[in-house]
């Protein structure tokens, strides 16, 4: 029989916290899962992402609120009594076990029969592709093969929701591009829940389903990879979903959602208004959108102080006028030292009340 993920209708969080101390690590925390759906915790070091994460594996109790799959709360339950599989940064192997014995050992711990165990197993490994490997041990593998081992334990157990923390942080480049499109191709042939933690904006937009931005122990903005890319609500947001440059000035125009600010005397750029102002804003463009403006145009002066190739074209730092940082695409190579003025397209370009920076 094949394997699949027990099902559910609803994970829910419920005002969850969790303190440490003075520390408020999570604070009221409110979120619903639905079966099916892979969820990405994405936010910086620090913001909470990972403490949600062991909360729900029953790894760390909630201080506060409850979580509930269905009717059913869970958090009041030990880690191995909600059956859910886990996927750790480090793999967390044990050394002296083969592959085989590595995956079964979730359903060794159930008391599931040998024989059921076996063809589980064998399936689970076939799944992510190592049956060539199963009497090896961990040792005798690579980084990507072992991060297959633990995905293959954590669904031979057909659990009701898979957690995964920052299972690719430990790969190479094209691993991580590899593993990506597996754990996307093994979530969806199971039909399994999951809920994977980053901190790379890239790997959440790839993978997820929904993508929820943390930030200090709160939620910022829960939404489809494509409403928090084009539009995120906040500016914290906005900045982790790639908008590098954040230009402060005043605004001096606006035509329906769109408006004008001046970055500098005679520097201006036009965006789309995120947040009602007091007339002094914030701009934020993403690298690639941020471009080398045609003679005459306007846009905002710099100075380029670093450009790097990248294949079909130029990715280039400059210093602004006021001193920042100015991240730009070009097609066309500048020497250092270049006067440059750049430029966005106000479809492109997001304003956010200055308040929020």
């Amino acid at each position: 029989m094949a394997i699949q993920a027990a099902r559910f209708q609803e994970l829910r969080l419920d005002k969850v916290r969790r303190d440490f101390g003075h520390l408020n690590a999570l604070k009221g925390l409110d979120l619903r899962i639905r079966q099916g759906e892979f969820i990405a915790l994405l936010g910086p070091s620090g913001c909470g992402k990972s403490t949600a994460l062991n909360c729900l594996a029953g790894l760390l109790p909630v201080t506060g609120g409850s979580i509930w799959l269905d009717d059913r709360r869970i958090d009041t339950l030990r880690p191995e009594d909600r059956g859910f599989g886990m996927v750790f940064q480090s793999y967390a192997l044990f050394p002296h076990m083969t592959v085989r014995r590595n995956a079964a050992f979730g359903l060794m711990m159930r008391g599931v029969p040998k024989a059921e165990a076996a063809k589980r197993v064998d399936e689970a490994l076939a799944m992510v592709r190592l049956q060539a490997q199963a009497d090896k041990l961990p040792g005798q593998l690579s980084g990507g093969q072992q991060q297959r081992v633990a995905i293959a334990r954590a669904i031979v157990i057909e659990p009701p929701l898979i957690l995964m923390d920052e299972p690719l942080s430990n790969l190479d480049a094209k691993l991580r591009l590899e593993m990506r499109a597996d754990i996307r191709r093994i979530h969806d042939r199971l039909g399994s829940t999951t809920i994977y933690v980053t901190h790379d904006q890239e790997e959440a937009l790839s993978l997820a389903d929904r993508i929820v931005v943390m930030r200090e122990g709160t939620i910022r903005q829960v939404g489809t990879p494509e409403e928090l890319y084009a539009r995120p609500a906040h500016l914290d947001v906005a900045d982790f979903m790639g908008y590098r440059n954040r230009l402060p000035g005043r605004i001096v125009g606006r035509e329906g959602n769109t408006a004008m600010l001046e970055i500098a005397e005679g520097a201006r750029l036009s965006g789309l208004l995120c947040e009602e102002t007091n007339g002094q804003g914030v701009i934020a463009v993403r690298p690639e959108d941020l471009t080398t403006a045609h003679d005459g145009a306007a846009g905002v002066p710099g100075t380029v102080h670093a450009v790097e190739y990248r294949g079909r074209s130029f990715h280039g730092l400059a210093i602004g006028p006021t001193g920042q940082e100015l991240f730009f695409h070009t097609e066309n190579r500048i020497e250092i030292g270049a006067p440059v003025r750049l430029t966005a397209d106000s479809s492109r370009a997001l304003v956010f009340a200055k308040e929020a920076a």
